[in-house]
Formats: C-alpha cells, sequence, structure tokens
C-alpha cells in the first residue's frame, strides 16, 4: 500500500476525531478540501482506512460486564478455526475477536448486561461447541484505555 507524509498526517487526524470535515481535515494536512477527499477516498479503497466508528461507551449503553476471554479449540485444524472465526463474526455480544498464538487460541472482549446473561452466553457459545477444549475469562475490573488508534511511519523513501 502506497502513502506519502501527507497521508500520514490524514491518517493522524482521522485516527483521533473522523468527524472533521474534509475542509478542516485538508486545512490541518496543508491540502484543499477537494485534495483531502481524493486522498481520503483513496485510502478508503486501498482499505487503509478500514473503517469509520464510534466508540461507544458499554457501560452507558446498559452493558456494564466487560470480559477477556481466552479460548482454546479442541484441535487447531482450519475448518474448526473458520467455524469459531464466523461464530465470533455473527456474535453480538463478542465485541472483538483475535486469532492469537500463545497460551490460548483465540481472545475475546465480550460485553454483558449481567453475569448471569455471561453465564447463559457461555453455554450456548462455548459449552454447546464441540470444538471448543476450554476457555478462561477474566473481568475487566476498569477500561484505562479504549481506542482503534495505530502509530503511522512516514515512508522511508519520502
Amino acid at each position: 500500500m502506497n502513502y506519502d507524509r501527507i497521508d500520514v498526517r490524514i491518517l493522524e487526524i482521522v485516527q483521533k476525531n473522523n468527524r472533521l470535515t474534509s475542509e478542516v481535515i485538508g486545512e490541518m494536512a496543508g491540502l484543499s478540501p477537494t485534495a483531502c477527499q481524493r486522498r481520503m477516498k483513496r485510502l478508503r479503497s486501498e482499505g487503509i482506512i478500514e473503517a469509520d466508528v464510534s466508540i461507544v461507551s458499554a457501560r452507558a449503553v446498559g452493558r456494564p460486564i466487560q470480559m477477556l476471554v481466552l479460548v482454546n479449540l479442541e484441535r487447531e485444524r482450519s475448518d474448526i478455526i473458520d467455524r469459531f472465526k464466523k461464530a465470533i463474526k455473527t456474535s453480538d455480544e463478542v465485541v472483538n475477536g483475535f486469532y492469537v498464538t500463545g497460551d490460548a487460541d483465540f481472545v475475546l472482549y465480550i460485553t454483558a448486561r449481567t453475569m448471569e446473561d455471561y453465564e447463559q452466553f457461555t453455554r450456548r457459545f462455548f459449552y454447546e461447541n464441540s470444538d471448543i477444549k476450554g476457555f478462561k475469562t477474566m473481568v475487566i475490573m476498569d477500561r484505562v484505555k479504549a481506542g482503534f488508534a495505530v502509530p503511522i511511519e512516514p515512508p522511508p523513501n519520502d
């Protein structure tokens, strides 16, 4: 993927606030609004910008119970991994899911209204799935930082 120093500046700006207009972003990046719009469109079409999202407080919308769950699969076969990835994508309770190396096969970030709701979710999602060897739940005490901003280095030859 090709990007230059101006693209880096645009990416830094929109990672902090994606609600700014192209006029404001362009001014901050030293571009006209039209040039800024063209670059933003290209950054999206090339997949450098994957999505424009808002970070919602789980607590504020009635889902104060938050967990990180380490999941181990029965076997590491591609069909089992693919099935579990699909299950993650279709579950509303799973906010984020990561296929990882190390002691677990997957790490999930899950929200729930109550611990009883989480227990019902575990019965449905984990216990009824014969591909799951086991899982370990860590309840989040305090969300210290939330975001998706990625540090971006300027291209080496720019």
